[in-house]
């Protein structure tokens, strides 16, 4: 949504450089939120908040499970499957074009189960021979309000070290396991990143990693090399934006801090973070008795585990309960984000 052309964007200054990292549905729904008010040179969003002239998302390539894995074993190609969920998130049109590309078959041999974004990306791939050269043309045929990039085009597999001492490979075998992880690597360990993704870092007002599974949608992305160095030299102001609710395998007894002590240990204790922000809205009664039987709770704030950190902590309203799930009000969240990085980027300024 925008304004007249020529219009200033709210408080003077140039629009925003956003870089939203992670995966699943966590960045999907984040992107949902953000889209609102990226804008093209020179206008401002209706809303009068600030603007954002550039939105990359970095999304993780570890999914092995479901449609994308077979894929992914059938086409040697990197998992499509939460790339899809971020172009639809970002597109422009979200009706038809949107349906279409999450339609998932309900039968017919060999198509059952995929959805027809998947395919249409899987095709793209195999006619330029490049899947982010896919990723791309896929944003362009749905209008995509951003530009989304895979965290690495290496074909990359996850091993994790579980609180057991044994190991176990594949994203879908570590969430399958009864076991707590203790920490995660990538094979091969060199992974790179796309130089897209290094400049969008480089330039970034404001970098944003989650909501998301801690361990196979936020750490992957952490260890592809580079990446790391690229976030802690940036100047941008950096925000985690925690999850509502613990993760079975993943973060069962965590507190919001101890998702990002987590994300410090894959980073080499390398400093990530300006801002957490974390919701402080009460869980409904039946909502929390949902969670509970898979042993979920709200995750707790902690302050006193973000002052260790030296961290500072933005707490709010941002749950919204839908379909009998906790997800993230996008609206919400999109605004804390942007007036956060709009007061940032207006003291540097200022400096």
């Amino acid at each position: 949504m925008s304004s007249p052309k020529n219009e200033r964007p709210a408080g003077g200054l140039r629009p925003l450089r956003v870089v939203a990292i992670g995966g699943g549905t966590g960045l999907s729904t984040l992107l949902k939120g953000l889209k609102r008010y990226v804008v093209a040179p020179g206008q401002a969003p209706a809303t009068g908040a600030p603007a954002i002239g550039s939105l990359t998302a970095v999304v993780t390539v570890t999914d092995d499970g479901g449609s994308s894995g077979r894929l992914r074993k059938e086409f040697n190609i990197l998992p499509p499957g939460d790339i899809r969920n971020c172009i639809v998130a970002l597109s422009e049109d979200e009706a038809l074009l949107s349906k279409l590309f999450q339609y998932r078959f309900t039968q017919g041999a060999g198509l059952e189960g995929h959805s027809f974004g998947n395919l249409f990306v899987t095709a793209l791939t195999a006619v330029t021979g490049d899947f982010a050269k896919a990723v791309e043309l896929s944003s362009a045929i749905l209008a995509t309000r951003g530009l989304i990039v895979p965290s690495t085009t290496a074909n990359v597999q996850l091993v994790a070290q579980m609180n057991d001492g044994s190991e176990v490979s594949g994203e879908t075998n570590i969430t399958a396991s009864k076991q707590r992880i203790v920490e995660l690597r990538m094979v091969p360990k060199d992974a790179q990143p796309l130089p897209e993704t290094l400049a969008a870092i480089a330039s970034a007002d404001l970098i944003t990693i989650g909501p998301g599974s801690l361990f196979t949608s936020l750490i992957p992305n952490l260890l592809v090399h580079g990446v790391v160095d690229a976030i802690a030299k940036s100047h941008a102001l950096k925000v985690f934006v925690c999850n509502l609710m613990t993760q079975a395998n993943e973060s069962l007894g965590l507190t919001a801090a101890d998702h990002v002590l987590a994300m410090y240990m894959h980073a080499a204790a390398k400093r990530l973070f300006d801002v957490a922000l974390v919701n402080d809205r009460p869980v409904s009664a039946a909502l929390r008795a949902k969670y509970a039987e898979e042993g979920q709770t709200p995750i707790a704030v902690d302050p006193e585990g973000f002052r260790a950190l030296d961290l500072r902590v933005l707490t709010g309203d941002f749950l919204l309960e839908e379909d009998g799930v906790a997800r993230h009000a996008t609206e919400r969240v999109a605004q804390a984000l942007l007036a956060l990085a709009a007061r940032d980027h207006q003291q540097a300024r200022a400096i």
